[in-house]
């Protein structure tokens, strides 16, 4: 069943497990108030279990692209074809939001990105990365980084 997520009233439905899931629910609203000021996009999530076909996508573009298997239990997923760009979250347990964009036209931007929620370490298989900060007001400090795909996915 998918879920609405509220960028004003922010809810910790679907992320509730996560140790750190009023910053997790932050970080998901972050994401819904960036598509509906950008795309005019309702940013919808269902539950992971509901749909392995998007987990499993977003886990094969990070092995395959740089040999990343994420260890934390995903949450929630999303998927929204905006602009001509395929967009693909995965929100994980640890408070992890992972995101796969995806430009449908050869030639067009293609990266995942990776995004710490408040409070969260950042994970073993992600201790290369350098990460920038950014604040906000639905999620406190989100640090965030990313890398350009370089095959087809």
């Amino acid at each position: 069943m998918s879920h609405t997520v509220d960028f004003v009233n922010v809810s910790t439905v679907g992320v509730e497990s996560s140790p750190v899931a009023d910053a997790l629910a932050g970080l998901r609203a972050n994401e819904a108030r960036y598509f509906a000021n950008k795309y005019d996009h309702t940013f919808t999530t269902e539950t992971a279990a509901e749909a392995p076909a998007l987990v499993d996508y977003v886990a094969r573009v990070l092995d395959d692209e740089r040999g990343i298997v994420i260890a934390s239990k995903p949450l929630e997923v999303s998927e929204a074809v905006v602009d001509g760009i395929r967009w693909t979250h995965v929100f994980y347990e640890s408070g992890l939001a992972v995101n796969v964009l995806y430009t449908l036209e050869p030639g067009g931007k293609r990266a995942v990105g990776f995004k710490l929620s408040d409070g969260m370490e950042v994970p073993e298989e992600l201790a290369s990365f350098k990460f920038a900060r950014q604040k906000s007001k639905l999620a406190g400090t989100i640090r965030g980084s990313y890398f350009v795909i370089k095959g087809e996915h």
